[in-house]
């Protein structure tokens, strides 16, 4: 093995593409199928089209291997699901009737059978859906939607790799089944999976796959030795089948550690491993283990999570480094590129200097060719490109936009008492009963009320010039007006205004504050059909008046119960935006922290006697290592609490967290101070419920009881049951009764009759209670 051959024979790939489409196309052709509007047809014809524009997309733009399989309808792990035949008993009646609809069953439920449970895919926004596996799961082989696609890209004539999510990932992410004992460990099935694995491979080889990769995810987190060993196992089985194509391991977001030597070792083709933030210290690790003579080395030198353009010279230094350590160096994208929006060019509201400072999933493709022709033919083949690359980080690097001195002099000057509440937990829980007057088990709802489709209409109409702002402030007005007379005849306690003013519960603060960019264009998949715009936060934060205070307080005046303001606090701002790289989180974190409590404060001046700082991001953006975690958990903690901490006791503070694992931070929302929290648990059982009562927590909480991720209406008898359960771990007079999430995604007839269920079961209970 030479450099000169690794690098001669340096090709550029991605490990998978954004499926929307330019014009969320696959959005719109799936919720029509929904809707009855498209036929079963119509929606594949359109996901095939999608499949081809990208990877003709990405063989125009220099991609020598374009991946296959990343497609999908909902979820690729879902996807994984259907391929093993993992299909939930529940599923499996409407599966056999229609293949189709049995997909999207199990992926939103119907009226007679709930979904799979969803959480978040590592550290990411992004959402999958949890396989359920116990000791009777059995695997059967279907790899008809992987051979299908590899055919399709074979037959433009293109060089393609089919792209799977791993076995030992996949049942790393499982969870024991509804029945199944909750210490039920998924990764025992691994003989019984690994089968049905070499069974598929064997039939994309057959159907002309050199290569297939398996995305192996799970083993950058902390890995037990038994888990480990499992791996070990796996990639010797599999490594060893006679009849398969060159497999190809992939890791990302993180370093791989213990894993790295075992996957170095195992008898496959190649590897692909993140070089980006923490994961650069895959460098190091795998020149101490002696590289990987022999084989392919498929190098994440471009990050595929955030925004910012890549600095090709600093990329280029680590190809070199790395061209000794394989016998063949390809370049690639850190992780798939599904995870940042499609093209830059859709921009036209950003400063051209700045957007050249951004790279979406387009630019990043080209900067991926672009290395690797520099990695293959040397620095002069790229003069312009690095010559143009590095103007553009300076221009970022000395840009005024950057840097505010009175907010980062404010932020320096913060103390340690700004962030306590000036009374402990329970002065403050007694000043706020004797001050609301709530009733045992208070009902509310999380924020949003269905986004409808006058509301967005009235956005794109002012947006357009076609009603003026007085005109879009009345149908703003009228829509709070029925939120709040339909909670009140349903009898909510705590109402909400209903946040049709905001378009998104990050991008609405993003457009009012200074240092951040909002795109038109970038959309990203949250889950399924939900796409976001994450803001992009460019520069130092503050905000420069209040941006809730109007709509909460004309709320407020509609009614004599308390309506709680709504804001999004500073760790989900930073989660669900592509961040700034050039200085540390924690140092981001304060300064949104410091913008948000002024709109606390302001709203606490006005009137607003209960305020929501939502959170649903603080799980999610936890440090996939252990040892990073105490460190995150510290500062963000702190951002909650400097939030919020400026208010009197009386003013009760919530919080809201949904769809993660909620059991490795407990501690740290026990330190969030919150005087309520509410979480989602309707999917889960109440395990959250759980969770919190073995760790004492001594706050109120809100274990919803309403997954509004479903279309099906639960009734009251369900909805009063799950509280039954949240009060075998939570004291009635802690308990609050909510939905899991908001329900901007819902439509108003299941939300009406949800809402009045929840209602119902909170009576319901609450007699039983009186009368024991």
């Amino acid at each position: 093995m030479t450099t000169k051959s690794a690098a001669a024979a340096a090709r550029a790939t991605v490990y998978g593409y954004p499926r929307q489409g330019r014009n969320r196309e696959l959005k719109k052709a799936v919720e029509g199928y929904w809707k009855g509007r498209v036929t079963a047809d119509a929606l594949r014809a359109t996901a095939a089209e999608l499949r081809r524009t990208n990877w003709l997309r990405l063989a125009d733009a220099g991609i020598d291997e374009v991946p296959t399989g990343d497609f999908s309808y909902y979820d690729h792990v879902l996807d994984t699901t259907v391929m093993v035949g993992a299909i939930p008993e529940r599923h499996r009646s409407a599966v056999t009737r229609d293949a189709l609809d049995g997909y999207f069953a199990m992926a939103r439920g119907t009226q007679e059978v709930a979904p799979l449970e969803m959480t978040k895919w590592f550290d990411t926004n992004y959402h999958y859906l949890v396989p359920e596996l116990g000791p009777d799961t059995a695997f059967t082989a279907d790899s008809a939607k992987q051979v299908g696609e590899l055919k399709e890209a074979l037959a433009l004539g293109l060089t393609a790799r089919p792209v799977l999510v791993g076995p030992v990932t996949y049942l790393l992410l499982g969870k024991p089944a509804p029945g199944v004992p909750a210490d039920f460990d998924p990764l025992t099935l691994v003989d019984r999976l690994l089968p049905v694995y070499a069974e598929i491979l064997a039939d994309l080889r057959a159907a002309g796959a050199e290569w297939v990769q398996l995305d192996e995810p799970a083993l950058v987190q902390d890995r037990t030795p038994a888990e480990l060993n499992a791996a070990e196992r796996a990639y010797r089985d599999l490594g060893g089948l006679a009849d398969r194509p060159k497999l190809l391991v992939a890791s990302y977001f993180d370093r791989l550690g213990d894993a790295l030597p075992m996957l170095a070792k195992a008898p496959v083709d190649g590897l692909a491993l993140d070089f980006t933030g923490a994961a650069a210290a895959n460098l190091d690790a795998l020149a101490s283990v002696g590289g990987l003579p022999g084989k392919r080395l498929v190098t994440g030198v471009v990050n595929g999570r955030n925004v910012w353009v890549n600095d090709l010279a600093a990329s280029l230094s680590t190809l070199g480094t790395l061209l000794g350590l394989a016998d063949r160096v390809d370049v690639s994208a850190s992780c798939s590129l599904l995870h940042v929006p499609l093209d830059t060019a859709a921009e036209r509201d950003i400063e051209p200097q700045i957007l050249r400072w951004l790279a979406f999933a387009e630019q990043k493709t080209a900067e991926v060719v672009t290395l690797a022709r520099g990695l293959a033919r040397g620095t002069d083949a790229i003069a312009a490109d690095l010559a143009a690359n590095r103007a553009d980080l300076a221009s970022r690097a000395h840009s005024p936009i950057t840097r505010d001195p009175a907010v980062r002099a404010r932020a320096s000057a913060v103390t340690e008492t700004d962030a306590r509440r000036s009374q402990p937990y329970s002065e403050r829980a007694a000043a706020q009963r004797a001050h609301l007057r709530l009733p045992l088990l208070p009902t509310t709802t999380i924020g949003s009320f269905p986004q409808t489709g006058d509301l967005r209409t009235a956005r794109a109409d002012l947006r357009a010039g076609r009603i003026d702002t007085a005109g879009y402030e009345e149908r703003i007005r009228a829509e709070i007006q029925e939120v709040i007379s339909f909670q009140e005849k349903t009898g909510i306690d705590v109402l909400v205004h209903g946040e049709p003013e905001r378009n998104d519960m990050v991008q609405y603060f993003a457009e009012q504050l200074t240092g951040y960019l909002t795109t038109r264009h970038g959309w990203v998949q949250s889950y399924g059909t939900r796409y976001v715009r994450p803001p992009i936060l460019a520069g130092d934060i503050s905000r420069p008046e209040p941006m809730t205070v109007r709509w909460t307080t004309y709320a407020q005046s509609l009614t004599s119960r308390p309506v709680k303001g709504m804001l999004t606090g500073p760790v989900t701002m930073l989660a669900w935006s592509f961040v700034r790289d050039d200085q540390p989180l924690a140092d981001t974190a304060r300064q949104v922290a410091l913008a948000l409590r002024d709109e606390v404060n302001d709203l606490e001046a006005a009137g607003t006697s209960v305020i929501q700082v939502d959170e649903p991001a603080l799980r999610e953006t936890l440090p996939l290592r252990g040892a990073d975690r105490a460190g995150y958990l510290d500062w963000a903690t702190e951002a909650f609490r400097l939030t919020t901490s400026g208010v009197r006791p009386q003013t009760q503070i919530h919080t809201h967290m949904c769809y993660a694992e909620f059991g490795d931070i407990v501690q740290a929302i026990d330190d969030l101070d919150a005087d309520v929290i509410s979480l989602e648990a309707a999917r889960s059982h109440m395990q959250v419920a759980r969770e919190l009562a073995a760790h004492g927590y001594p706050r109120e909480a809100g274990p919803g009881v309403y997954d509004i991720h479903s279309p099906r209406v639960p009734s009251t008898d369900e909805a009063a049951e799950l509280l039954r359960t949240g009060l075998r771990a939570i004291p009635a007079e802690r308990l609050w009764v909510n939905p899991d999430c908001g329900l901007k995604t819902r439509a108003w007839p299941e939300t009406r009759a949800s809402l009045e269920h929840l209602v119902a079961a909170a009576r319901t209970v609450r007699d039983e209670l009186s009368r024991s």
